[in-house]
C-alpha cells in the first residue's frame, strides 16, 4: 500500500541503498562542477572588462596641445565617443561578473552546504534502520538455534527415558529420574519454541516496517532532495542566461552610441578645419612675365673690359669695395631693365621652405616666441586672439575672487567675532597684482594683434595687385619677389625689397661709377633678417658701405658671407652695412632665405 501511494518513487530501489548513495554523491559533485564553471566565467568577464577599460584608457587623448588640436575634427571626436562608450561597455561586463557571483556562485555555495548536511542526515537514518534490521535478524537466528538445540535435547532425554523404562535391571528411582529429565527438556524446548515464535513475529513486523515504511520514507526524502537539486541547477542555468540578457539593452545603447558617433563624422567639415587650422594669410605670387632672350643684349664696358678686370685684381680691397653696389641708388633707372634672371627667381621660389617649417612646428605643438611671430599671419592672429580670451577669463576669475573676498571682509568688519578683516588684505593685494599683470598681458597681446591685423592683406588689395601684375612688366617682377614676405622668425611683413635682384650676382663689382651698372640695382626696400650676430671685436667702419660696431653689440644679419669675408648686418631700419665676418659670431635662422610656401 505504501508503495502504491508513493507511486514511481525510489522505494522501488529499496535494495539499491549503496547505488543511491553513490548517485546522490555524484549529483553534489555536479553542482560543485557547475559552480566552478560559473566562477571561471565570472573571472573571464572581470578580466575582459579590465582589458577593455585599459584599452580605452590607453587611447584616451592626453592633455597636450596636439590632442587639443585634434579634438577639432569630427572623426577624432567620434573616436573619443567610441572610447567612452567602450568604457561603459566594459562596465556592463563587470555587472555580468557581479551578478553571476551574487546570484549563482554565492547561492550554489550556500546550497551545497545545505544539501550535503541533508544527504548525510538521510543516509545516517538509513544506515541506522538497516543496522537495526540486521541486529533483529541475528537475534532471530539465535532464538532459532536455541529452539533447535532444546528440541534435540528433549528428544535425546525422551529416548533415554524410554530406554531406562524398558530395562528390567534398572531401578525404579533411576527410571523416575530419567522421566523427570525428559519432562524438563520438553519444557525447555516448549519455552524456546514460544520465544522463537514470538521473536519471529516481531522480526517480521520490523522487517516489514523497514522495507515498506522506514526505508521508503528515507528514500522519498532523498528523492525530494535530488529533485530540488536538479531544479536549483535549472534555475541557475536560467539565471546564467538572464544575467547576460539584462545588460543587453545597455550594451545596445553603447553600440548605438558608437554608431551615432560614426555617423556624425563630416569629411567636408574636417577638410574645412584643415584649411582653417593651417591658413597662412599669405597671397600667392603673381604671374611670371615672359623674358625675351631673342633681343640683342647691350653689354657695358665694365662687363668685358680687360683693363677693368686687371684693376680689380690689382686693387687689394677690391672684394670689399665690390660689395658697395647695393647702396648706390639711381632714381632715374629704367623700369624695363631686368634685375634678376628668371631662372634665379624660379629656383628661389621652388626651393623655399620656411612656411613648411612653420607648419611642422604647428603639428609638433612646439613652443615659439611669446608673440607667435613664428606662425603665419592667419594662425598668428588666431593664437593671439585665443591668448587674449584666456587672459580675459583669468582676469574675470580673479575679479570674482576679489569680489568674494571684499564681501567677506565687509562681513568681518560688521561682525568682528567671525574673523579679522586685516587677514583678507594680503590676499586682496595679491589678487590686485594678478589683475594688473593680466591686464598688462592683454594690452601687450592686443598690440600684437592690431599689428597683425594691420599687416594682413585685404581682398581688395589682392584684386588691385592682380591688375598690376597684368599691366606692368619689370616692376611686377621685382614686386612679386618681395610681396608678402615672411621674416626669418616666421612673422609676416608686407615690406618690399630687392634682395632677390642682387643675391644672384656673387661677383665683386668695380667701384668705378658706371651709370649702366648703377641702374641695375635698387635698395629702396628693407631686406629681411636671416639671423643675428654678436660683435667679437670693435670695428670702425670708415669705408663706404661698412657700419661701425662695438664689442659685444647684437645686430641683425640680412646677408651672409658669400666667400669674400664680409657679412651684411643691420642695427635698425635706417642703419645697415658690411662688417668683417671674422669680427662677428653669426647665428642664422633655420628658415634663413625668407622664402615661403602658400596654402
Amino acid at each position: 500500500m505504501v508503495e502504491e501511494r508513493m507511486g514511481d518513487c525510489w522505494s522501488y530501489t529499496k535494495d539499491q541503498f549503496d547505488n543511491l548513495e553513490k548517485h546522490t554523491q555524484w549529483g553534489i559533485e555536479f553542482v560543485e562542477k557547475y559552480t566552478k564553471f560559473v566562477k571561471e566565467r565570472s573571472e573571464i568577464e572581470t578580466n575582459y572588462a579590465k582589458q577593455i577599460r585599459n584599452l580605452s584608457k590607453k587611447y584616451q587623448p592626453k592633455k597636450n596641445p596636439r590632442e587639443e588640436e585634434e579634438s577639432k575634427y569630427t572623426f577624432c571626436r567620434a573616436f573619443l565617443t567610441t572610447l567612452n562608450e567602450l568604457n561603459d561597455y566594459a562596465g556592463q561586463h563587470e555587472v555580468i561578473a557581479e551578478n553571476l557571483t551574487s546570484q549563482i556562485i554565492t547561492e550554489l555555495s550556500r546550497y551545497l552546504q545545505e544539501i550535503k548536511t541533508e544527504r548525510k542526515s538521510h543516509f545516517h537514518d538509513g544506515r541506522k534502520a538497516q543496522q537495526h534490521v540486521e541486529s533483529s535478524w541475528k537475534q532471530l537466528e539465535s532464538c532459532k538455534r536455541r529452539f533447535e538445540r532444546d528440541c534435540k535435547e528433549a528428544d535425546r532425554a525422551q529416548q533415554y527415558f524410554e530406554k531406562m523404562d524398558a530395562d528390567i535391571n534398572v531401578t525404579k528411582a533411576d527410571v523416575e529420574k530419567a522421566r523427570q529429565q525428559a519432562q524438563m527438556r520438553h519444557q525447555m524446548a516448549g519455552d524456546s519454541k514460544s520465544e522463537y515464535s514470538s521473536y519471529l513475529q516481531k522480526f517480521n513486523q520490523e522487517q516489514n516496517d523497514h522495507y515498506y515504511t522506514i526505508i521508503p520514507n528515507i528514500f522519498q526524502k532523498l528523492q525530494d532532495m535530488e529533485e530540488k537539486r536538479i531544479e536549483r541547477i535549472g534555475v541557475c542555468m536560467k539565471t546564467f542566461a538572464d544575467v547576460d540578457r539584462q545588460v543587453l539593452p545597455i550594451v545596445g545603447k553603447c553600440l548605438d552610441g558608437m554608431t551615432k558617433a560614426a555617423e556624425c563624422i563630416e569629411p567636408k567639415t574636417d577638410s574645412k578645419q584643415v584649411v582653417e587650422s593651417y591658413k597662412s594669410g599669405f597671397e600667392p605670387p603673381g604671374d611670371v612675365e615672359f623674358e625675351d632672350y631673342g633681343q640683342a643684349m647691350k653689354r657695358t664696358a665694365s662687363d668685358t673690359s680687360l683693363s677693368n678686370s686687371r684693376e680689380a685684381k690689382e686693387r687689394p680691397t677690391g672684394k670689399s669695395k665690390g660689395k658697395l653696389w647695393p647702396f648706390i641708388k639711381n632714381k632715374n633707372k629704367s623700369p624695363k631693365q631686368q634685375k634678376e634672371p628668371l631662372s634665379h627667381r624660379l629656383n628661389d621660389f621652388m626651393s623655399s621652405k620656411p612656411k613648411m617649417h612653420c607648419l611642422r612646428s604647428l603639428r609638433r605643438g612646439g613652443s615659439g616666441p611669446e608673440d607667435f611671430s613664428h606662425l603665419p599671419p592667419e594662425q598668428r592672429r588666431k593664437k593671439l586672439q585665443s591668448k587674449i580670451d584666456d587672459l580675459n577669463k583669468d582676469i574675470q576669475k580673479e575679479m570674482d575672487q576679489r569680489d568674494a573676498l571684499t564681501k567677506m571682509k565687509d562681513v568681518y568688519v560688521k561682525n568682528p567675532q567671525m574673523g579679522d578683516p586685516a587677514s583678507v588684505d594680503p590676499r586682496l593685494s595679491e589678487i590686485g597684482q594678478n589683475i594688473e599683470k593680466f591686464q598688462f598681458e592683454v594690452q601687450k597681446f592686443e598690440g600684437w594683434l592690431a599689428e597683425v591685423e594691420e599687416k594682413m592683406p585685404s581682398k581688395s588689395d589682392t584684386h588691385r595687385r592682380s591688375g598690376i601684375y597684368e599691366t606692368q612688366n619689370s616692376t611686377a617682377v621685382s614686386n612679386n619677389c618681395a610681396q608678402d614676405r615672411e621674416s626669418p622668425d616666421g612673422s609676416y611683413t608686407e615690406e618690399q625689397n630687392s634682395e632677390t635682384q642682387v643675391k644672384a650676382n656673387t661677383h665683386p663689382v668695380p667701384t668705378s661709377s658706371t651709370p649702366e651698372f648703377d641702374d641695375e640695382f635698387d635698395d629702396e626696400d628693407t631686406l629681411p633678417t636671416i639671423g643675428t650676430c654678436k660683435a667679437l671685436y670693435p670695428f670702425e667702419g670708415h669705408n663706404e658701405g661698412t657700419i661701425c660696431v662695438t664689442e659685444g653689440e647684437l645686430l641683425y644679419v640680412i646677408e651672409e658671407d658669400k666667400g669674400d669675408g664680409w657679412t651684411r648686418v643691420r642695427r635698425n631700419e635706417d642703419e645697415e652695412g658690411y662688417v668683417p665676418t671674422s669680427y662677428v659670431e653669426v647665428f642664422l635662422e633655420t628658415n634663413a632665405k625668407g622664402a615661403m610656401t602658400y596654402i
